[in-house]
């Protein structure tokens, strides 16, 4: 076997090997060679009797699924003399020129906040953690308990993650990060601070001195509570690497909607989903005065809501939205309905519609919302026989509002799609532009889904990096 050499790049990712810090977390943006820092960060002390390394992803299958933590390990360590895979057991063991284990390299993943407990009296030299956002700070700060050595090694805690404005990691990084521009702040990136956690309150010092006089710590217990911690920021411009093999990954993320562009170009730690963000009018392309004669497959999406208007309350609406895709790659909202009825008015006005759909468009695919449980089966089953000779499906819907309108507002920002007019242009557009702040949200749910529909069947969808 010959040798094999790992090397960090220079920068970002050198600074993330090589930091002293308790607690490093290292990333904040997409395509900075996050994964591969962590797993080669596991490596350093594979040479030391005792040593050993946990990485936790949340779920099993982000460890283990095709392309998941596990196979990008195994890219990099099969060809380590010594190395020996147990995916049985999930580790990698490192043995010396006597086939004696000297080390390990455990991967795991943590659920929910119980999971925690199948850690009790470990001792964890290397505590790492692939997308630090996913896992809660109950779960972050039990683990920090368990995070000890014996072989000789200094225990240490690594993270790597992307930007996420509501997590615990925005708050407990937040002094590296511009507050008003959400960026990280390049002149702090890799500084050390210190910290406490008391009664599940973090307290910050510049040193570990000045935590030592403000709590007044004494014993030996005592003053190894103070962590320190730091924050290294890195993007895609830093994977010289990445460039260089796969350049169309920058396109890609650059092709992304206003929000995930944001977080996971620039590292924006403050933006989230808001009103205008996601659909404005101004980036439609025209308002054509009939269908163009081009459209190569029609989808018409719905969003269903089974009580009529009353003087209780105010429902939400049925929507259907009409969209039509183009031989030149561009898209068409062409007919939109949206009202509030009993149920049966709403079966007979997707019946009614579907057969105006067929006379004037020829082929169009029905989609229709399915409920999870036997229920949604059930009434799933019952419209299919209902629309029998149609084209019809039914879908379980998985994922946020927003997560579900990501894939169709990046070709709306983009200005691929046109709208038909009508009466009903108004009250769709201001929807659209309320989007996810307003109180209705049928039609952009009508609008998300058929747009997943209308690309060769999506049916789930998310980014991995």
């Amino acid at each position: 076997m010959g040798r094999i050499e790992l090397r960090a790049q220079p920068g970002p990712q050198w600074e993330f090997m090589e930091s002293s810090a308790d607690v490093t977390i290292y990333g904040g943006a997409a395509g900075g060679g996050k994964t591969y820092g962590l797993l080669l960060s596991a490596l350093r002390y594979k040479g030391v009797r005792g040593y050993n390394c946990t990485i936790f992803r949340h779920t099993y299958k982000q460890v283990f699924s095709p392309g998941g933590l596990w196979d990008e390990a195994l890219k990099m360590y099969h060809n380590i003399r010594g190395a020996q895979p147990r995916i049985s057991k999930g580790e990698w063991l490192f043995r010396d020129n006597r086939d004696r284990i000297v080390s390990k390299v455990l991967f795991r993943h943590i659920g929910g906040d119980d999971a925690v407990y199948d850690y009790q009296g470990s001792q964890i030299c290397g505590l790492c953690f692939d997308e630090l956002t996913h896992f809660t700070e109950r779960q972050f700060f039990y683990m920090l308990s368990r995070n000890r050595s014996t072989c000789g090694v200094k225990p240490y805690v690594k993270g790597t993650c992307n930007p996420d404005a509501d997590s615990w990691v925005a708050k407990f990084i937040e002094w590296w990060i511009d507050q008003d521009t959400g960026y990280p702040i390049q002149e702090r990136s890799g500084k050390i601070r210190w910290f406490i956690r008391q009664e599940e309150t973090i307290y910050w010092a510049d040193t570990k001195e000045e935590l030592i006089e403000r709590f007044n710590l004494a014993t030996p217990e005592e003053l190894s509570k103070p962590k320190s911690a730091t924050f290294i920021a890195s993007s895609i411009y830093d994977n010289k690497a990445l460039l260089e093999v796969d350049p169309s990954y920058l396109a890609n993320l650059m092709a992304m909607p206003l929000i995930d562009r944001e977080r996971l170009l620039k590292g924006n730690w403050k933006i989230k989903a808001a009103a205008g963000l996601f659909f404005k009018r101004t980036q439609l392309g025209d308002i054509l005065g009939a269908i163009p004669s081009d459209v190569v497959r029609w989808v018409r999406c719905w969003d269903l809501a089974a009580s009529e208007k009353s003087e209780k309350g105010d429902p939400a609406y049925t929507a259907g939205v009409l969209i039509g895709k183009r031989s030149n790659g561009r898209y068409i909202i062409a007919d939109v309905v949206n009202r509030q009825m009993s149920a049966s008015d709403v079966r007979k006005t997707i019946l009614t519609t579907a057969r105006l759909d067929e006379n004037r468009f020829g082929n169009v695919r029905i989609r229709l919302p399915q409920d999870p449980g036997q229920a949604g089966k059930e009434q799933a089953q019952s419209y299919i026989k209902f629309l029998s000779g149609f084209n019809v499906t039914t879908e379980i819907e998985s994922g946020s509002k927003s997560s579900r309108a990501e894939p169709m507002a990046a070709q709306w920002q983009a200005g691929n799609f046109d709208i038909l007019a009508g009466e009903w242009n108004e009250p769709y557009l201001i929807q659209m532009e309320n989007f996810p702040d307003g109180k209705f949200k049928d039609m952009v749910d009508a609008s998300a889904n058929g747009f997943l529909e209308l690309e060769t069947g999506i049916r789930d969808f998310g980014f991995s990096f």
